[in-house]
């Protein structure tokens, strides 16, 4: 077998698309195998995607020991069969968060990856439909509903679109409503001067899209709490849909657009409320370190003053406006953590909140729903999402909670269609137990403690 091989980082470690060395393939291949043999050797994260277990098969079952000797063929299948959930990275004892020597960071290490093989091979015709959500969006709305219909009804449509972009036909699919988020925002006069107001929303290409319901029950939450909020037209996808797959061109290019519009909010002194995990952690984690070298002092600026609504909410509990007069009650809830939360180290805020309604009683599950981006749409995830996330389905439903949680909607979709019930989103039901007709459950006032010091 030779020399072994060193767990020591190589000269060849990057995880910043900004280094030359990031885009050297000798030195990427190096840290591959110095990362493989620390893998091999720890093997923690088999449970979390098929990455692991491909890897550790191919070592020990065709190469006797030997990292080196995994082919450019088995490499490929490792690398594509992590979908970014995170999870390996915030369990794993020698990451650069750890300030461990090894610096490791798997999830980086398969984005680069990824960046290199597309620099050398482009965008596929997939990957750029699923890596500008805003477009695709924009595409489907113009046929005043057809796609939408068709998307959701026809199987004969699905086939076609499996044959042509790779989306797996019996994958669910997010509808589109004619009304976006903004639109809302704006005949809600929430589009506002740069100087008012105390946050801005981030709402994210899914909310903006999908379901701008999530965004309007955030506004009203806050609002109820104190909080003024203001909203931006023109705000694009935050690039995860296409840095997975390699193409940071896109990502860095919404980025900029992003980062020019929010910085004169944040310049004023307000925070981001980003409602996505996902995009949270890309504005807070991952600009600061893949946007345009002119755009980095911008995007550290922006990481310092972005929060989930949850966890912005939770930092004015102490505050006389934070509002805990709940007029009902969904008694016991069961809650999802996204795995992209988790990446964040932010606690679970969500969690938090929701036991600050009388009568709540939380079940948590921490496993990977399997969704992860756009991985369960594609033809070759989506048996394997659904197995991934069968731990989170089966763990939800042993659950004898009637209402589920979760704060990223990707995961409510995956929910829905494996688990048979869709989770809503934490400010979602906050919402509804502000309401005196929100939940069936009405909450006693005569007997209600006061949880606002606990």
């Amino acid at each position: 077998m030779g020399e072994p091989v060193s767990y020591s980082p190589t000269e060849g470690i990057s995880y910043s698309p900004s280094e030359s060395i990031y885009w050297d393939h000798d030195a990427l291949s190096g840290e591959i195998d110095r990362t493989f043999e620390i893998c091999h050797g720890c093997r923690m994260c088999f449970k979390y995607c098929d990455s692991f277990p491909l890897l550790f098969s191919f070592i020990d079952d065709r190469h006797d020991g030997d990292v080196r000797k995994v082919s450019e063929t088995e490499t490929d299948q490792v690398m594509d069969a992590c979908f970014q959930c995170k999870l390996c990275e915030v369990q794993c004892p020698y990451t650069v968060r750890e300030n461990h020597e090894f610096l490791l960071d798997f999830p980086k290490l398969v984005h680069r990856y990824k960046a290199q093989k597309t620099a050398k091979n482009g965008v596929s015709f997939r990957n750029k439909i699923l890596g500008d959500p805003e477009k695709t969006a924009k595409l489907v709305r113009s046929t005043f509903g057809v796609a939408d219909k068709l998307n959701q009804k026809s199987h004969i449509h699905r086939k076609f679109m499996e044959f042509l972009v790779g989306i797996h036909n019996e994958k669910n699919l997010p509808k589109f409503p004619r009304k976006t988020f903004t639109s809302w925002a704006e005949k809600e006069n929430l589009i506002s001067e740069e100087s008012e107001g105390e946050v801005v929303l981030f709402p994210t290409c899914y909310v903006e899209n999908n379901e701008p319901e999530i965004g309007q029950d955030t506004v009203k939450v806050l609002k109820k709490n104190g909080v003024d909020v203001t909203c931006e037209k023109g705000l694009a996808c935050c690039g995860m849909p296409a840095w997975e797959s390699g193409d940071l061109k896109t990502m860095q290019d919404f980025a900029s657009r992003n980062l020019s519009l929010l910085e004169p909010h944040i310049k004023a002194g307000k925070k981001v409320i980003a409602i996505n995990p996902t995009c949270s952690m890309m504005l807070r984690q991952e600009y600061p370190e893949l946007v345009k070298e002119e755009d980095k002092n911008r995007a550290l600026l922006l990481a310092e003053n972005v929060a989930d609504p949850s966890e912005y909410l939770w930092s004015i509990r102490n505050e006389e406006r934070f509002n805990t007069d709940f007029a009902t009650t969904p008694e016991n809830v069961s809650y999802h953590t996204p795995c992209h939360l988790r990446a964040q180290s932010i606690g679970f805020k969500a969690r938090d909140l929701l036991r600050k309604i009388p009568g709540v009683k939380v079940d948590t599950t921490m496993e990977c729903c399997g969704h992860d981006g756009t991985y369960a749409m594609k033809t070759e995830g989506f048996e394997a999402s659904v197995r991934i996330g069968k731990k989170s389905f089966d763990s939800m439903s042993e659950s004898s909670a009637e209402v589920w949680a979760t704060d990223c909607p990707l995961a409510a979709m995956q929910f829905d269609q494996h688990a048979e019930r869709r989770p809503m989103h934490p400010m979602s039901i906050l919402a509804k137990a502000y309401d005196e007709i929100g939940f069936p459950t009405s909450i006693d006032k005569t007997e209600e403690t006061d949880t606002k010091n606990e």
